[in-house]
């Protein structure tokens, strides 16, 4: 079992309080109408479609919160590839406790395992450009999302917005222009004594050149993001923009492609030489894992 990351872990007992609380209310009614007190039971995890399991150790995580006394086995661990049909993990204990545990685990592992198996698809398919995730997250769920992604094999890009300066269209509309927002960024960062990557959004050929030409006067800026310049057509996606965009970029800078990112775009912008692909789909657009979990009671 893989231990969660530190980021995870810090956030997630507030979590499952208040999922729970919110699922269990003042009591699980059929649950208690329908299984005796002292029932035992074990369930079994099965996975119906192939996929990348993750938020095992999430899941695990619930049924300790909901009993203590429960048994979590896995015969996985979070990031496995594993195909429809398999049985990757038990839970041994009161019947009760599974039950009340049972939807809330579920959900977690099956928003995670659903971003897991999205993460590894484009991944692969996009290389060797490496895809990136965004912030387009659930609030409150954003480090499970983003633990996720880097589970699936693709990476992380800023957690938040004190991590890195992404400066984007309205910061650049709002400062007065591409070149005097990194002239400000670099006023303030140096101010502050901040030192994060910087990226800078463009979204035209003649923004590509202004952020080039802050580049060769000496401001920094470690990639450019080049939004929405692989375009949609009538006759399918034309990357021309983008590669050209590319080619004027070199090896100056970094540069990271985003917009009409999906599935079965992914590899051509990939193939245009862009070495990021960032893709909100990954999390604002999961796909759930279908997991179930299966119970029946302990022989006696």
């Amino acid at each position: 079992m893989l231990p969660l990351p530190d980021a995870v872990a810090a956030d997630l007992s507030d979590l499952i309080t208040r999922a729970l609380a919110e699922d269990l209310g003042t009591g699980d009614v059929t649950t208690e109408a329908t299984i005796p007190e002292g029932t035992r039971a074990t369930a079994r995890f099965l996975l119906k479609e192939d996929g990348v399991v993750a938020g095992l150790a999430v899941a695990e995580r619930v049924f300790e919160a909901v009993d203590p006394a429960l048994q979590v086995t896995w015969t996985a661990a979070d990031g496995d590839r594993l195909t429809a049909g398999t049985v990757f993990g038990t839970v041994v204990g009161r019947a009760r406790s599974i039950l009340v545990a049972e939807r809330l685990a579920l959900n977690l592992m099956q928003r995670m395992g659903g971003v897991a198996t999205a993460a590894a698809r484009m991944a692969e398919k996009a290389a060797p450009a490496t895809v990136l995730d965004t912030r387009k997250t659930v609030p409150g769920l954003r480090m499970l999302d983003k633990w996720a992604v880097a589970l699936g094999g693709a990476q992380n890009h800023r957690v938040g917005l004190y991590d890195m300066v992404l400066v984007k269209d309205n910061h650049i509309a709002a400062a007065g222009g591409i070149r005097q927002a990194i002239e400000a960024v670099g006023r303030h960062t140096e101010a502050a004594g901040l030192d994060v990557p910087v990226e800078v959004e463009a979204r035209t050929l003649d923004e590509v050149d202004a952020v080039l030409a802050a580049v060769r006067d000496g401001a920094r800026v470690d990639r450019v993001l080049l939004d929405n310049m692989a375009r949609r057509t009538p006759d399918g996606l034309d990357v021309s923009v983008l590669e050209e965009a590319v080619r004027r970029v070199g090896n100056a800078i970094q540069t990271e492609a985003s917009g009409n990112v999906t599935l079965d775009t992914v590899g051509r912008i990939g193939a245009t030489g862009v070495d990021f692909i960032s893709s909100g789909a990954l999390t604002h657009s999961v796909t759930a894992l279908d997991v179930s979990l299966k119970i029946g009671l302990e022989p006696c």
